[in-house]
């Protein structure tokens, strides 16, 4: 008989306070803990690891999905820096962020304090799986992990491992909890009550089926179309290999881009387009254009009289078509200027991760103010959305939404606030009697 999710989570969350009040230090010394056991153990992950990606080409797995479970000795590295810079951040607990006296002898102050149990379902990267697992140690919280089917064998040692190590440096037996199989999400969605939040990565219809069977709060992202808007007064030198990092950088990251919008201008049109062209050919980049930008690149095959040998891989389409590829392929258009661009990425982005390539500072404050998105960059790839690059140590997801936490989700984002209030007696009865009153002095 397998494992009853809502028995452990309920288990969880009666020693979820016990892991809020562990000290700083305690936190940090697990986390050594881990990143030693992991380096140690590293042949071993490393054997897991090749049995799910045996698996992944028996079953024909896509290969952005390959690069996503793939866990090396790069990974590894990749990893215990995050650890290492997580634990050199300031504690994210117990920070007074407003310290007033309401009256003489009551004094009430608001401290930053850990979420609880927080449920994160994630896709198949097992170097997700010890981000997550980090993150949640450090800032308090009991995590419940799930992650995808593909990388079940490396999933499975790794969170063996952490879980061994957190234990040995004291946490309480249940501060964490691995689920492996598919109905267990089912199971974690009814746990409102117990389960303080869940973060959701996947794909937009995965996470709006979590939104719409669960009661419990959830924040995430789901797909991340990220645009780039190539402006008239773009360096095109700066232009170009922005737009080749951004997209091939990790294809299959959700902050790769997916559209270019590029301004309607001769001086783009005659100089930067062609660029453009050959510079998506030597990457292997298939661009998916609309008719008029289509219509340049025959142009310019056409007047270089160019055979097929080393041709960019193009054809028109319908802008409606634009998608998340999380492949080389990049969709394009063109439009008047920067108030479409936006227009354009309000309504058809993620509200991921958008950026400008322009010199003329008027009109990128303009983009950066009026782009609805968790970030919005000026003359630098969109693959930088990430706690890592943020220097947060790492990530427990991205988070699209504009309550509680936006962005790349790390430390900050994974604690909340409790009000103290300590007095000498007073009563409420005294300030509605007019016999004391409120003097709300900020100390």
């Amino acid at each position: 008989m397998g494992m009853v999710v809502r028995d452990e989570v309920r288990k969880m969350k009666k020693v979820a306070p016990l892991v809020a009040a562990m000290s700083n230090e305690a936190r940090c010394v697990a986390l050594k803990k881990i990143a030693e056991k992991l380096v140690e153990k590293q042949s071993e992950i490393f054997a897991e690891n090749q049995k799910d990606l045996a698996a992944a080409a028996e079953n024909n797995v896509p290969d952005a999905v390959v690069k996503r479970l793939k866990f090396n000795e790069g990974k590894l590295n990749d990893v215990v820096a995050g650890i290492d810079m997580l634990i050199n951040l300031e504690d994210p607990i117990g920070k007074i962020t407003l310290d007033r006296e309401l009256d003489e002898g009551l004094r009430l102050t608001r401290i930053t304090c850990p979420i609880g149990v927080i449920g994160v379902i994630f896709e198949a990267r097992p170097d997700a799986l010890v981000q997550i697992s980090s993150l949640c140690i450090r800032s308090g919280n009991c995590p419940v992990l799930k992650g995808g089917k593909e990388t079940t064998f490396t999933n499975r040692i790794l969170f063996s491992i952490i879980y061994d190590a957190v234990i040995e440096a004291g946490f309480p037996e249940g501060c964490m909890l691995a689920c492996e199989q598919h109905n267990e999400i089912d199971e974690l969605l009814k746990c409102d009550g117990l389960v303080d939040l869940l973060i959701p990565r996947g794909s937009n219809a995965f996470v709006r089926y979590i939104m719409d069977n669960t009661h419990i709060p959830v924040m995430g992202h789901a797909d991340g179309v990220c645009h780039i808007y190539v402006d008239s007064e773009a360096d095109f030198e700066k232009a170009i290999p922005i737009i080749i990092d951004a997209k091939t950088q990790y294809t299959a990251a959700c902050n790769a881009v997916e559209t270019l919008l590029i301004k309607r201008d001769d001086k783009i049109k005659n100089e930067f387009i062609p660029k453009l062209i050959d510079a998506l050919s030597e990457n292997n980049i298939q661009l998916r254009g609309t008719k008029e930008v289509t219509e340049l690149v025959d142009a310019y095959y056409e007047k270089k009289a160019a055979d097929n040998a080393g041709k960019l891989d193009y054809e028109a389409v319908d802008e409606n078509e634009f998608k998340e590829y999380l492949a080389l392929i990049v969709s394009a258009k063109f439009v008047d200027g920067v108030d479409e661009a936006i227009e354009h990425i309000n309504l058809h982005g993620s509200h991921h991760t958008d950026a400008i390539i322009t010199e003329d500072e008027a009109v990128a404050d303009r983009f950066i103010r009026l782009v609805d998105s968790a970030g919005v960059y000026q003359n630098c790839s969109t693959r930088f959305a990430d706690g890592f690059r943020y220097g947060f140590g790492a990530e427990v997801g991205i988070s699209t939404s504009k309550i509680h936490a936006r962005g790349p989700v790390g430390l900050e984002g994974l604690v909340t606030y409790k009000y103290k209030l300590v007095g000498h007696g007073q009563i409420v009865g005294d300030y509605a009697s007019g016999k004391s009153e409120f003097h709300f002095k900020d100390l």
